[in-house]
């Protein structure tokens, strides 16, 4: 694991890990409307999606000693505005990493790897008759 940044203080060091910084970055975009989740990446077309349980997947920092540089990796809820949802995210995302760690956010590159299609509601219907059979 990587030693992440560390802060002078009078009575000792504090050190914030690489991962800490992922998380916030992750907690930060998936609480944006219209992002549906984070997505591992891509490896031969759209990795499978992950949930809230994994937040650092989906987000790529790099750490210096006072700045920060996250690429995420998202998958957008279909018929929201790309570019907006995009903006919304870049904007808390850098807020909350310096709000949190202090870091100075030089960059938030934002990487859109699918739409999540709403189910339709024909299928639920007839799921729903399949249990009462």
């Amino acid at each position: 694991m990587d030693e992440g940044r560390t802060l002078p203080s009078e009575l000792g060091s504090i050190r914030i890990a690489d991962e800490v910084v992922s998380i916030i970055a992750g907690l930060a975009a998936t609480d944006v409307d219209g992002v549906a989740s984070m997505s591992g990446g891509i490896v031969g077309g759209i990795a499978e999606t992950l949930g809230r349980k994994n937040l650092s997947k989906g987000v790529k920092v790099e750490v210096g000693e006072e700045e920060a540089a996250v690429d995420l990796y998202l998958i957008v809820t279909y018929g929201s505005r790309i570019p907006d949802v995009s903006w919304k995210v870049q904007e808390k995302v850098k807020d909350a990493i310096e709000n949190m760690t202090g870091l100075k956010v030089v960059k938030v590159n934002i990487h859109v790897q699918g739409v999540n299609f709403p189910q339709p509601i024909v299928e639920e219907e007839e799921e729903k008759e399949e249990g009462v059979k």
